[in-house]
């Protein structure tokens, strides 16, 4: 490594939890995103059309946090999957947490001299050994499972030990760290709402910097939990919202398909994927009940709403680095980890019945009371197909609406000063690439070892000499060239990109549980399957796609293995011992008084 750069600057790396490719105004939304649309509309602000991440929130965090694959990572699937696959469980790169083969870009950038802190979802272990502080924060707030009661709000279940069930027990417990600590709910204070929560520490952090500090360049993470699921928000944020959505989703979806038309975000030839739904699955809008359109349309006005009140607080956060003269130094990437979520958990074999049985127990989701801490509601896949239209489907597919998803970067001042005004790229690249493109800013290199063992190399490019040439950048500029091959898997569904092609596998009862063959430049809604009409083409994409399986680790894709037999969300639970699974203790951390004996000495504290 050569010499430092003389003024190294600040990352701000702000992630949402299942946002739609479509859901912020400068991606042609009708939610109010404001701060987010400055980002993209300042000079040298730039719009990516073709960024691509895993279908799934905890193999892209894996790779955001690493460069390389996430079945190198340890999340090669969902911890939530893996524990209950009998293919997965066990194998390399399916650990359930950020495991010793790869090095942490924040422990890097601490070694290489910057402050690091991050607040909001971590997901990449719950145990103390695999929290935040131990893979390079400095300081952190992590909320450890996938997801939570945005309020911190948990019933007073009639049995704890029971309640509740296998897959739901991460769902309803806000289980923090700090610092490695684990916090009890009332640690979060009476007045918690996620996303206002994980920007008022990220700001403590920042201002809390010691004099040495402050002469250091910080990266600072801010992962927030919305809008996933359970769909809760502020009363007044979601009644901004009021009727935006009583046409519902098909009506949604053709007004943000002109709004992305007219933007200039997808060509006007563009034909999107129909609507994809199954039985079990809410049916269309002129079908349903006046109650059942209404509680729906509901849903929809608090997902907005938890969009806006991130949005707000991406402001603050903003404003606080104006005020302290850190603004123009701070390169700022603002993204979503995968497509929108689709699922419709009533609908899921074997886990379906175990999860309406609790909600009707334990919470309130009558029309008056969506979106408060004691509801838990999510929206459906009809919802799901407005915000990634005109791509197919959605979070947990490999199709581009599970993996495409915006991206925003607002770079340096002195970047900046190159450009003629903001940009939109059609450049493809990943999530993969962010930690490269960190890195080469920096001034930091990878290493092949650290900690005295061997770490996995980058799979990612910088994007370092794309972003200096904003004076030169054009729409088709590229990152990567016409050769680089992407891999995609996520429960059974699979990818690969080469140049305008692409190779996908969709399971039943979503997709024909076979390769199909797109070129994804002219169509990228995957409506026009060429395998049969470019056989040679097919064989050769199907070769590439054998050698990505096999460097990374790919178990298989759906119907090759047992466990997981092409249906989204089916889950056959092999867990015999309580104590072997992570998942199953932690309604016990920090409730001793409610801990089994035979689980006392294994729950961490």
């Amino acid at each position: 490594m050569g010499s430092l750069p003389s003024t190294r600057p600040n990352f701000l790396v702000i992630v949402a939890d299942d946002l739609g490719f479509s859901d912020c105004g400068c991606y042609g939304s009708e939610i109010q995103t404001p701060n987010i649309d400055r980002l993209a509309s300042e000079v040298g602000g730039i719009r990516f059309t073709e960024f691509h991440v895993a279908a799934a929130c905890s193999p892209t965090r894996s790779m955001l946090m690493t460069g390389t694959d996430h079945h190198i990572a340890g999340l090669g699937q969902l911890q939530e999957i893996t524990r209950s696959s009998p293919a997965h469980k066990g194998k390399p790169g399916h650990e359930g947490y950020l495991n010793e083969r790869v090095v942490a870009l924040p422990e890097l950038l601490r070694d290489g001299g910057y402050f690091t802190c991050m607040s909001g979802k971590w997901h990449l272990g719950l145990k103390p050994e695999h929290h935040p502080n131990k893979r390079g924060f400095k300081k952190s707030l992590a909320l450890l499972p996938g997801c939570a009661n945005h309020y911190a709000y948990e019933p007073e279940y009639q049995d704890p030990k029971s309640e509740p069930g296998k897959f739901f027990e991460t769902a309803v417990r806000a289980l923090h760290a700090e610092d490695g600590r684990f916090l009890a709910e009332s640690e979060l204070g009476p007045d918690w709402y996620s996303s206002d929560g994980y920007a008022d520490k990220l700001l403590k952090y920042l201002s809390g910097r010691t004099e040495e500090e402050r002469h250091q360049p910080f990266f600072a993470y801010l992962p927030f939990s919305a809008p996933h699921w359970p769909l809760q928000a502020p009363e007044e944020t979601c009644d901004k919202y009021r009727g935006f959505y009583d046409g519902g989703p098909e009506a949604l979806r053709q007004k943000r398909l002109q709004r992305l038309k007219e933007l200039g975000l997808i060509d006007e030839s563009v034909v999107p994927h129909p609507v994809t739904a199954v039985p079990g699955e809410p049916a269309e809008w002129d079908q349903l009940g006046d109650e059942t359109r209404a509680a729906s349309a509901r849903a929809m006005e608090v997902y907005a709403g938890m969009v806006d009140r991130m949005d707000w607080n991406i402001g603050r956060v903003i404003q606080h680095l104006k005020d302290k003269n850190e603004y123009d130094n701070t390169v700022i990437l603002f993204m979503s980890d995968n497509g929108a979520e689709g699922a419709s958990y009533e609908a899921f074999p074997l886990v379906g019945t175990t999860i309406m049985d609790h909600v009707h127990k334990y919470y309130d989701n009558s029309l008056e009371n969506i979106g408060r801490g004691n509801s838990f509601v999510w929206y459906g896949s009809r919802w799901a197909q407005a915000a990634t239209a005109p791509s197919r489907l959605y979070k947990m597919f490999s199709t581009e609406g599970g993996c495409r998803v915006p991206l925003v970067v607002k770079p340096t001042a002195e970047a900046a000063s190159k450009a003629k005004g903001s940009a939109v790229t059609d450049a493809f690249c990943t999530v993969m690439d962010i930690v490269p493109t960190i890195l080469e800013y920096a001034g930091l290199g990878h290493p092949d070892t650290y900690a005295g063992r061997p770490v996995m190399p980058l799979r990612g490019k910088s994007w370092k000499s794309f972003l200096d040439q904003l004076d030169k950048m054009s729409r088709s500029s590229q990152i990567h060239d016409k050769d680089y091959v992407a891999g995609f898997e996520v429960a059974g569904s699979g990818a690969l990109r080469r140049g305008d092609w692409k190779i996908t596998y969709v399971p039943k009862p979503k997709g024909p549980q076979r390769w199909e063959l797109f070129n994804i430049k002219r169509d990228p809604g995957e409506t026009n399957d060429l395998a049969e009409a470019e056989p040679d083409l097919m064989v050769e994409m199907l070769k590439l796609w054998e050698e990505y399986k096999n460097e990374v680790g790919v178990v298989g894709l759906a119907g090759e293995f047992p466990g997981m037999a092409g249906k989204q969300g089916a889950q056959q639970d092999t867990i015999k011992d309580e104590m072997e699974d992570p998942y199953s203790w932690i309604k016990y951390i920090k409730r001793p008084k409610i801990t089994p004996k035979d689980l006392i000495g294994i729950v961490p504290v």
